[in-house]
């Protein structure tokens, strides 16, 4: 049973403070750790980083131009199986050709379009994706909905 006379303290112990201009015999008298003179020794004072006194920054001495893979990435529009049977009807196809001329694409996918699992589908449509997840083709398998998938 529990009671106040077992209870411990389980908390970390307060570290102690290290008192500064408490005189010589403290370690840290006279200028408290700070040194003798200059802007770092005065209250106040803020280090501003980056700044290098005169000299130039490094910020600055670095090239400002790199590399991205953004420019090479390759968009992929990606459609749930609730949205096929919502817009699409039995015995048509789902391209990235019939996507486009039904305006549910608009911009250019380099990647090609991939077909997701979310919700479920019954119509029998012919669906010819760059790819389709695991639980979309097991899902479409088991409803016998043919599937293909294109080479990007």
């Amino acid at each position: 049973m529990t009671s106040l006379s077992t209870l411990q303290n389980t908390h970390r112990p307060a570290q102690k403070i290290q008192r500064v201009g408490r005189g010589f015999g403290s370690k840290r008298g006279k200028t408290c750790g700070r040194g003798s003179k200059g802007d770092k020794a005065r209250s106040g004072y803020k280090r501003k980083y980056g700044r290098e006194g005169g000299q130039l920054p490094l910020y600055r001495k670095l090239p400002c131009r790199g590399f991205t893979n953004g420019r090479f990435k390759s968009k992929v529009f990606t459609l749930n199986l609730h949205q096929i049977e919502r817009v699409f009807e039995d015995g048509e196809q789902v391209s990235l050709e019939t996507l486009y001329e039904r305006g549910i694409i608009t911009l250019k996918y380099t990647g090609g379009f991939k077909v997701l699992a979310q919700g479920e589908i019954s119509k029998k449509v012919e669906i010819f994706a760059n790819a389709i997840s695991e639980e979309a083709q097991r899902k479409l398998s088991e409803k016998g909905i043919p599937f293909t998938i294109l080479a990007v």
